[in-house]
């Protein structure tokens, strides 16, 4: 059973709705300080919820519940680390972006060394925010590629052409209220638009639990069960490529939250909008221990839908679903009565909206704020500023759709490669950040140094495996913090 009218229809009303809150929430712009933080007047507890709606809207409704269909509950060991991180931000990051006037993560570089390392750190994050969120974009659009499977007006179309379709329609959306609102529209969206996705996760869960055999025992489930991973290997290589080990997990997702969202413009805008240091901080602290939950929650339903499909391995032929990321789609738009069917899809793309618009916010911001106003000779008026920034919105939409059709082959969970995406230039991020608020004799030639080194290093890492066919240095999650120790150690190098 397919999408009924009666869906299709809430669907559509829905979409409607957030990107008309969107717009309407995020007042008249007058300046880009309105459009990209704000007026600095959104409540703690909204952007708090924003952050976790753009953290992991996409990668938690998609990716999450297929990766604990196809392994087991290891990957939660990163939420611990993920929460340890956002509280060394609120006491270690937020004090000196909330001091003075910073408009962005990188003008605090710009502060401590100068204009090049802010320049130089805001165009890594601008070509790795396009990069991940590539992925992230294509992430979205599978439910709604399955749902144009089941329509007879695309039979004849192809699976590409379905996929591309997708990605180009979210973008239309996301673009609409992210244009007209500023991230302030995007904030208050984002409070919507969690609201009802974990909404629509719980009702899952409760459908998906009434659906198990009567004789159904939680223990049948063995090791899908095992959270905790003490499993070091026989050597230190293996150790440093055996995925989701507790210590590889703990570091790994501490390094990579203190990097995401102490030096990624993407969640630092959002911090940067509230009133008072104080409220960015419970904001940052509060995301993390709603993302422990949050990811509890989604990895059940994967555990539940390994029940529900008894097992079947998305290699078999006979499977329904050929990619971890289709696996809960498939259920909801197969299974799930009509109506609740609708809810819960429309609950899916606003919550991987938030993503997608949070990017184009961010990506625009940066490029206007950090690379486009210090070019400029002689100060602009607020209106060109805007109109500006705006026409920077607009080519981060296109850009990330050219890069999410890139994507449209892939098999991999997309949580993982958006995750390995990101994980190559935040070392060289959070390690810059560090010696700048940690080692004050540190010169700008020595962060600028340090910041290349990490990157080049960790570049070289993850594509010595495809390059040389050999095995992998070492999992995902331990590139930033193997990124930020390089650009730390020969940063010092250089002092003043």
């Amino acid at each position: 059973m397919g999408i009924s009218y009666l869906d299709g229809l809430i669907i559509f009303v829905y979409l409607l709705t957030v990107a008309l809150v969107g717009s309407l929430s995020g007042g008249k712009q007058k300046s880009t300080t309105d459009y990209f933080l704000g007026g600095k007047n959104v409540p703690w507890w909204a952007v708090a919820f924003s952050i976790v709606a753009a953290e992991t809207s996409s990668l938690t409704f998609i990716s999450v519940p297929g990766l604990a269909y196809i392994s087991n509950l290891t990957f939660l060991q990163l939420t611990i680390g993920y929460l340890t991180a956002r509280i060394i931000i609120a006491f270690l990051f937020l004090p000196a972006y909330k001091k003075g006037k910073m408009t962005t993560a990188y003008a605090f570089l710009e502060q401590r060394f100068g204009i090049h390392t802010r320049r130089y750190a805001s165009t890594v994050f601008l070509f790795t925010r396009i990069a991940a969120d590539g992925v992230r974009l294509f992430a979205t659009a599978i439910p709604l590629a399955l749902i144009l499977k089941t329509s007879h007006y695309f039979q004849s179309w192809s699976n590409t052409d379905i996929y591309m379709l997708s990605i180009v329609l979210i973008a239309i959306v996301s673009l609409i209220y992210t244009y007209t609102g500023g991230v302030k529209g995007v904030i208050w969206a984002d409070v919507i638009q969690m609201t009802i996705y974990i909404g629509g996760a719980l009702i899952a869960f409760i459908i998906l639990a009434d659906k198990l055999p009567p004789d159904f025992k939680i223990a049948s489930l063995g090791t899908k069960l095992k959270i905790f991973n003490f499993d070091f290997g026989s050597s230190i290589g293996e150790f440093f490529r055996t995925p989701y080990t507790f210590l590889g997990a703990f570091i790994g997702g501490t390094f990579l939250s203190m990097a995401s969202h102490g030096t990624d413009q993407l969640i630092v805008q959002r911090l940067l909008t509230t009133r008072t240091l104080k409220d960015s901080q419970k904001a940052i602290i509060t995301s993390g221990v709603v993302i422990m939950i949050q990811f509890a929650l989604f990895m059940a339903v994967g555990l539940l839908l390994y029940v529900f499909f008894k097992g079947i391995p998305i290699t078999d032929p006979a499977a329904p679903f050929h990619k971890p990321d289709e696996i809960f789609p498939f259920f909801i738009i197969r299974y799930l009565p009509t109506g609740v069917k609708g809810l819960i899809v429309a609950g899916l793309f606003a919550a991987a909206m938030s993503t997608l618009a949070g990017s184009m916010s961010s990506l625009s911001s940066s490029a206007m704020l950090d690379l486009y106003r210090p070019w400029q000779k002689q100060d602009t008026d607020k209106q060109k500023e805007l109109f500006v920034s705006r026409l920077f919105t607009i080519m981060a939409a296109i850009i990330l759709t050219g890069v999410a059709f890139l994507f449209i082959s892939m098999s991999h969970s997309v949580v993982e490669v958006a995750l390995g995406i990101a994980s190559i230039t935040y070392g060289g991020l959070l390690g810059t950040f560090l010696l700048g608020r940690l080692f004050k004799q540190v010169s700008e030639k020595g962060a600028l140094i340090g910041f290349t080194v990490g990157i080049l290093a960790m570049l070289s890492v993850s594509l010595l495996p495809y390059l040389f066919h050999v095995p992998p240095v070492m999992h995902w999650t331990w590139f930033v913090a193997l990124g930020t120790t390089i650009t730390i150690t020969v940063g010092l190098f250089f002092r003043k």
